[in-house]
């Protein structure tokens, strides 16, 4: 790492140096990019006067500890949502606003501490990116499909190298698209302005982004309160009696059936549920609660007393493979409505060759990180993942290979999507996988699980980790500087989210208590496209046919119909996730809809401000404690 950060694990004299480059807001820098003629004077016009990575520090040891801390945390958080609601949230603007608070208040305690640059707070952004949203989600989804339909766990000593690798893969395959995507077609990467514009709002001591701040360390600390309480059985809560509800459940009859023995039939008061509610939105929110209705007090009753379910209470075992079919279809569907970005992926492989060609000589090459080290991290990592496929699965090498360039290929694809549309079509990425493998492997679960797990992962995290790089572009950052942190991180990551994955779920028994919609669902698939559609029950078939078809309809209207149609359509993910998760869930989601949307009616400019900080504050707080408690009741089990 020395030689990419010269002086910048430096002293205090280096940390207090300041861009001399006039202040120009992010928009108006986006704008004047925009007009450039050329990608070359594009380049031109960000080096000479958006760069500053020679003049403020970034890549410094406090950074990249900051960021590993605060990643760590939040790739256990992530994986706590993962297994509990089916999705991770990105973890950049968190990890910016918190790192701006944390660093502040130790400069309270210690006087003697400098304050961390806008460039370092970014350099750590990469960094606790990397640790914690590149490296966990295959854990949730494979592994954890993996671990119901054998009962056993994958070791280890598997584990943690594939775990690592696969992120290693993302973080590379990410360098050269970098130049195309984000220098040369300035694609917008939405989430990587908003957290470039956090950033800048923060140290230009904008008093509403301050407020933001302080209102998402706020909520954090008060849903790590409530996770506390509802799922801790401390000394001093027996003490007291006092333990708030995991939920309050409803009674109700329909057409004979007790309803109320259908799992989570009632209301969960999680925070992070709620808030996931008011992100998402009302549309979603909406369409997972009439779903979610139908499903619990029209269809699973019906299919109680037609005794297609045995009882009950599985309900949700049975209801998985239309809720299943909605989203795979919906998501196969919007990803190929999306030719023309995907042509746009393949054709901007010549220009960028052509563009790296023509790179100016002003100085700017040298903030890109270098084809050759591309070449040097892709091609041992491509093989260590081959080999670890072959040893640990007895994937064929023709397999693992097509594995990996089907990795590069979708990586590609989920890149330019996110940088389009700020949606990575991660789903899509594993399904297409799992259905190639359906066809090269058939009746190996095994094999459909594990390759997918590469691509799907592979493909979040390079797209995750180009958003960051959008952040630093936008800023002023150098390149090969974020590439370190981003690489760093994942070590980071793995370190943490293996461990925890083993002590948050022991068993096969603890992850099925989580009632995991993800993992279901990539479950259901493989066993789906491994023992044949013989395997699914009839009525199931039926659910599938008709989920399947509707998840098309409504990926095809919202590709193709006129705004004013689509905005009264259901959404396609509401609609099949509500089959695959507790109603609890679904009522605690429009529950945090309403609030926002209400806020907003009320006071709309309030309601900007504070809506998404104190949400994303409330999933942190609540998903960390809430595994932070699994991990140690699962280790006091252990040693019982």
């Amino acid at each position: 790492m020395s030689h990419t950060t010269g002086n910048s694990m430096s002293t205090l004299d280096k940390n207090n140096q300041t861009s001399n480059k006039p202040e120009v807001s992010i928009c108006d820098h986006m704008i004047a990019l925009k007009l450039c003629k050329t990608p070359e004077d594009a380049q031109t016009y960000w080096y000479k006067n958006i760069y500053q990575g020679d003049n403020v520090p970034q890549l410094t040891l406090r950074a990249v500890l900051m960021g590993a801390a605060l990643g760590s945390l939040m790739s256990i958080s992530n994986l706590y949502t993962h297994l509990k609601i089916g999705w991770g949230f990105g973890v950049a603007i968190t990890a910016c606003v918190l790192s701006f608070v944390i660093w502040n208040a130790f400069r309270v305690v210690f006087r003697k501490l400098s304050p961390m640059s806008i460039l370092e707070n970014n350099c750590m952004q990469s960094t606790a990116s990397a640790a914690g949203y590149s490296t966990g989600s295959t854990l949730a989804t494979a592994f954890g499909a993996y671990l119901l339909i054998t009962g056993n766990h994958i070791s280890w000593q598997v584990v943690l190298p594939w775990t690592l690798i696969v992120a290693a893969l993302g973080v590379f395959l990410a360098i050269p698209m970098k130049r195309q995507m984000i220098n040369t077609e300035q694609l917008p990467f939405p989430s990587g302005i908003a957290a470039a514009e956090t950033l800048r709002s923060l140290y230009g001591q904008s008093q509403e982004s301050i407020r933001q701040a302080y209102a998402l360390v706020a909520s954090l600390f008060v849903a790590a309160a409530v996770g506390i309480a509802s799922k801790g059985d401390y000394a001093w809560q027996k003490a007291i009696n006092f333990k708030l509800p995991e939920l309050l459940p409803f009674q109700a009859r329909m057409s004979g059936v007790d309803v109320s023995k259908m799992p989570g039939f009632g209301f969960e008061p999680s925070l992070l549920l709620i808030a996931a509610g008011m992100i998402v939105g009302m549309r979603v929110s909406l369409s997972m609660l009439i779903s979610a209705g139908l499903l619990y007090l029209v269809v699973g009753p019906a299919m109680v007393n037609a005794h297609e379910i045995v009882s009950p209470e599985k309900i949700l075992r049975w209801a998985l493979w239309g809720g299943t079919a909605i989203m795979v279809t919906s998501g196969l569907t919007a990803f190929a409505v999306q030719w023309k970005t995907i042509a746009r992926s393949f054709a901007g492989l010549k220009k960028s060759k052509k563009n790296n060609a023509q790179a100016t000589e002003n100085g700017s090459a040298a903030t890109e990180v270098p084809a050759k080290w591309f070449l040097m991290g892709i091609i041992p990592i491509a093989i260590a993942m081959v080999a670890l496929q072959y040893i640990a699965f007895s994937i064929s090498i023709p397999l693992g290979v097509i594995s990996v360039l089907l990795s590069g290929v979708l990586a590609l694809v989920a890149c330019r999507a996110t940088g389009e549309t700020d949606i990575t079509p991660t789903g899509a990425m594993g399904k297409i996988a799992q259905l190639t493998y359906a066809l090269l492997a058939p009746a190996n679960i095994s094999t459909n699980l594990m390759t997918a797990s590469v691509t799907a992962n592979t493909a979040l995290s390079s797209a995750d980790l180009l958003t960051d790089l959008k952040s630093g572009y936008l800023l002023g950052a150098n390149a090969r500087k974020q590439f370190w942190a981003q690489f760093i991180g994942i070590f980071f990551g793995t370190a943490a989210i293996v461990p925890a994955w083993f002590l948050m779920i022991p068993n096969k028994a603890a992850l099925e208590a989580f009632n995991p919609p993800a993992t279901n669902m990539w479950r259901a698939v493989a066993e789906a496209l491994s023992y044949g559609i013989q395997y699914v029950p009839v009525s199931a078939r039926w659910a599938i046919l008709f989920g399947g078809i509707l998840g098309i309809i409504l990926a095809l209207i919202d590709a193709y119909a006129p705004k004013v149609v689509r905005k009264f359509m259901p959404s396609a993910m509401g609609l099949g996730l509500a089959w695959v998760m507790p109603f609890a869930n679904c009522l605690s989601f429009f529950v945090g809809a309403a609030i926002a949307l209400i806020w907003s009616k009320l006071n709309s400019k309030n309601a900007t401000t504070y809506v998404i900080p104190m949400a994303s504050g409330a999933i942190a707080g609540e998903s960390m404690a809430c595994a932070i408690i699994a991990m140690i009741s699962a280790a006091s089990a252990l040693g019982k």
